[in-house]
Order: structure tokens, then sequence, then C-alpha cells
């Protein structure tokens, strides 16, 4: 049971127990349930208590509370912590003890709700979620999707990324009022992890999986190795309107002229900056490298725990993607992509002749501005991405921070985070040369080519369904900046839940979204594993920047061309 789905347990006991006030009117609640809920609460959202609070809390006179209080104290139910080193004042905190005890309590509410609610065969009370996000409330599944599960007798199986926004999804299934799987439907798995599964999938007579969560750039691979089937057929039958999703959305589940998926979600790499800090500081927010470099230096005290900016520098698929986005804010892409006159594209380009780009002035620039950053980075950056970087954005120990929208909107709900409200959401400043366009990324929901005809297409009304407006607009509504279609972008309550919303959609309209960063042809994947090497090599010192580049580009080449024949 994670924090949020404990918050909601507390939720429901304390309006089941709020009633019964009525029915002997005059006497007050336990004051050892105040207290207790008080104390699980705060730890959970990493408050600290004073005892004086505390006191109150428990709606006792001030003497019998004390009493109470230090009475849990000598029990070891609740802890007091001096608030520094040879401080006489202290903070209370529930003990293990009292969190373990209260953690059981919850799980057995759970369990005597799943009972009461009823079972599938075979299954535990743990596989379900206790429901209460207001996606689960909001929206109500198709019924033609319902009752198909129902009479097919179908588990319908999920493989997807390892994210707060497919964990929500996983919940609102796996909610006790829809019924409509439990979280062991789930698999959620890292990228590395996700990439090796879904191929490992493919080599099986049938697939475990009836949907998938493919990594936009990686489409041409698994269409041209056939490990998804097209979906053209099935989107007029499921009533998904491709119209509804920003064409620059959509085109990212396209390969060779037809379809093969539907977007999930978007996310956005942008670059989210401490506006108290600034505004502080009386500083402009970056528009360009330089002024990223000007700012973290400004900023950057680690002897007091603060840095300039975080960054993904670890080995591999994370920095590989920064280099490709810093290369691409130097106005280029890794590979001969055609100019046009939004950037660059891949229509009317022959893939059989496309060839790497990297030795190059914007491909130095783009290393040499990643050195820099290292500078004023917390130590230890290169083997740093991810939930590590956000951590330390999160918890207000850096000045600035590249982070994908998905992962940043954490900063505004998390119960951890001590930011918010406190970030300035920018697009990507520019390099010499180069323009602010923010990189698009993302998910596809498709369907293994190996999923048996009888099961493709309750496959497919589930993605339906998990990619619908109703759906999109609740997970908005709920903290995750997808809106990818038009209508939830537009929509002013799904505007409203989120700055992130209202951000992407001031890029759309400026035309600063692009997939060309990550170009999704059959050797993306190829393309981003050296470069996460040899960028690596680079940034480490293993390798001059020059060495690096051309190594780089002479086994991406290799790799475009055994791919051509």
């Amino acid at each position: 049971m994670n924090d949020y789905e404990m918050l909601r347990v507390i939720e429901f006991l304390d309006k089941t127990r709020r009633p019964f006030g009525d029915v002997i009117g005059g006497f007050d609640e336990d004051p050892g349930w105040k207290i207790v809920v008080f104390l699980i609460k705060a730890h959970i959202h990493s408050q600290t208590v004073a005892i004086s609070t505390l006191g109150q809390e428990s709606g006792l006179p001030y003497a019998t509370s004390m009493r109470l209080i230090n009475r849990m104290v000598d029990s070891g139910y609740i802890l007091k912590v001096p608030k520094g080193p040879g401080a006489k004042t202290f903070s209370l905190q529930p003990s293990e003890k009292l969190l373990q005890s209260f953690q059981a309590y919850a799980g057995k509410t759970k369990s005597l709700l799943a009972q009461t609610l009823g079972l599938r065969g075979g299954e535990q009370e743990e596989d379900y979620y206790f429901g209460g996000t207001p996606l689960g409330s909001q929206i109500i599944p198709p019924m033609r999707l319902v009752q198909k599960r129902v009479e097919s007798h179908i588990e319908l199986r999920f493989l997807l990324n390892d994210d707060n926004y497919f964990s929500s999804m996983r919940n609102m299934w796996a909610d006790f009022r829809n019924n409509l799987a439990s979280k062991k439907n789930f698999d959620l798995l890292p990228l590395p992890d996700l990439y090796r599964r879904i191929l490992d999938n493919r080599n099986k007579p049938v697939s475990d999986y009836d949907v998938l969560a493919i990594n936009m750039p990686w489409l041409g691979e698994f269409a041209e190795k056939d490990i998804i089937r097209p979906f053209d057929a099935l989107i007029q039958k499921t009533g998904i309107n491709p119209l509804d999703f920003h064409p620059s959305i959509w085109s990212t589940a396209r390969w060779d002229g037809q379809d093969y998926g539907v977007p999930g979600y978007c996310t956005i790499e942008i670059l989210a900056a401490r506006r108290d800090l600034f505004a502080d500081a009386g500083l402009d927010f970056p528009r360009k490298f330089e002024d990223v470099l000007a700012a973290g230096r400004h900023f950057h005290a680690p002897q007091h725990g603060m840095y300039g900016a975080v960054w993904d520098g670890a080995r591999g698929m994370p920095i590989a993607s920064s280099f490709m986005f810093f290369l691409g804010a130097c106005g280029q892409p890794t590979i001969s992509l055609r100019k046009s006159r939004a950037g660059f594209t891949l229509e009317g380009v022959n893939l059989e002749e496309l060839h790497c780009t990297i030795q190059s002035d914007a491909a130095l620039s783009a290393l040499d501005f990643m050195r820099r950053l290292i500078e004023i980075s917390p130590p230890g950056i290169l083997n740093m991405a991810w939930d590590k970087t956000l951590d330390v954005f999160m918890k207000g120990k850096a000045s600035l921070g590249y982070f994908w929208t998905m992962r940043a909107a954490r900063f505004e709900y998390d119960v951890q985070s001590v930011v918010k409200r406190r970030v300035e959401y920018l697009p990507q400043p520019s390099g010499p040369g180069g323009t602010r366009a923010s990189p698009i990324g993302g998910f596809l929901f498709c369907i293994p080519s190996n999923l048996p005809e009888a099961r493709v297409e309750l496959a497919a009304d589930a993605i339906a369904w998990m990619a619908s407006r109703e759906a999109m607009k609740a997970h908005v509504k709920n903290g995750f900046p997808i809106a990818p279609r038009f209508s939830v972008s537009a929509d002013p309550e799904a505007a409203a839940s989120s700055p992130i919303v209202r951000f992407v959609d001031q890029l759309a309209k400026k035309n600063l979204l692009h997939t060309w960063q990550r170009p999704n042809i059959p050797q993306y994947s190829a393309i981003e594993r050296i470069l996460g090497e040899e960028v690596h090599d680079a940034m480490s010192g293993a390798k001059s920047d020059r060495t690096a580049l051309a190594d780089a580009a002479d086994r991406i080449n290799r790799e475009l061309k055994a791919s051509g024949k």
C-alpha cells in the first residue's frame, strides 16, 4: 500500500467515524484516534509536528492531552526527535512500531471492503487498489468493454513503462468500482527493461500481453520487426478520432503510411526554474545556453547543499537523450533528415541514404555545454538520471533542471515536494545557431502481432478507453499533463488543473514542439546506445570530444548501412 492509498484509507475511515457523533451527541470522538491519524498524515506529507499542535488536535484539555501524548511516547508509539544537534526543542513522529501497526490496520480495512464488494476467483485483496482517486469515480468504462470482458472471461494483460502516469492508470483499472482488472494484470518496467521485455515477448508463440506501451522513438524498429500490428482497421471500429489529436503527436504512431497504435500520453522536455530564487536574485529566466550557465553559477553553492542545475547524465539512454536534445537546441539532428520550414523531417528522405551528421560545430557546442553543466551539477551527475535528478530538484536543492513534463508534474502534487507553486516551466534554451524547439516524447498504446485474433478487438477497446478524452481529462485533472488531444487541452477545467497543461499548449501554438531530435527510424535504439557510450566517454574524460564524435559517427553509419542492405 503506497502513501496515496494510505491517505485514502484514512479519509474513508474518518468519514465513516464522523456520523457516529450524531448517535451519542455530546461525547468527543476518541482523542487517541485523532492523535494517531494526525501523526500518520504528517509523516506521509513530511511535516514536523510540535507537541502543542498535537495536543490541540486531540481535542482534550491541555494537561490531559500532554499526559496522553507522554503515555504514548513511553509506550513506544511516538518518538521525540530533537530539532537540531544539541537542541532542547523537539518534534514528534510516529514510531516504526506505530507505522507498522497502522498500516496493518489499514490493510485489514481494505481487505474487508474487498471481501464485501466481492473478489474474482483466485485473486487476493492486495490485487485491488483502494479507489478514491477522482479518476476512478469520474469516468465509467464503456459498457461494450465491460460486457466483452465478462462474456469472454478474458483477463487483459498490460506491459507499461514504470512511471507515475501508468501507475495511476493501473490504479484506475484495479479500482474496486471498475472491477476491470487487478494490479497483477500489469507489468510496469523501467525503459531499458521494457524494451527488452517487448523484444522477448515477440519470440513467444503467443503474446503474454494484450496491450504494449512503447516509447515513441521505438516505433520504426518494432513495426519493421513485426513486433506490433497495424492499427488502421481498428481505429474506426473503436471510435477513436485521429483529428482530435495534435498532428505532431498522432504522427508519432505512424510508420510507412500506416497507423500502428494510439498516443497514450505525450511529454515535453523542458527547463524547470525555481521562480522564487530567480525573483529574489532579480535574474531573468534563461533563454540561451549561456544564460543557463550564468544563472547556475549564481546559485551553485555545494557547500550548502545547493546546486546550479540537474540533468540526465547517466551512461546509456539518459545521456544519449540529453545530447540529442542539446544538439537539437544547437539547430541540428543526429542524422541527415530533410530541412523543413518547421525544423527537420523524415518525409521525402530515402532511409537507405541516411548518414550521421554529428561531426560538426553544433555537436561540439552541445558537448561543451554539457561539460560546463557538470561544473554546476551535483557530484556524480554522470551517474544520475530521471528519479535521482528529479529528487534533487524536488527537495529544493537545485535552481534549474532539465526534465520531461510528465516527471516535472510531481513538483506540484507529490507529497514530498518542497517546490510546489515555486517552479517556472520554460522552453528549451537555445544553443549557438539554434532555436528553442522542445522535444516531444511519450508512449504509444500498441497491440502485439502475436496476440490471438480472438483477443485483438478487446485489446483495441481497452486502448480506446485508455486514450479516450474522458480518461485523459481525468488524468490531467489529477496532475498528469498529457493533453495530446485538442479537446482536452482546450478544456478550461483541465487547463486550470495544471500550469504545465497551459505551458505545453502555448508551446504547441508557437510551433515549438518537435520530434526530429529523436527520429523513430528502425536504427534509433542502436543510435541511442552508441551515443550513450561515446558521449559519456567524452564527458568522463576517457576520450576527447572530437574522438568521441568521430567514433560515434563511424559506428552509427555502420548501423545505418547494415540495416539498409
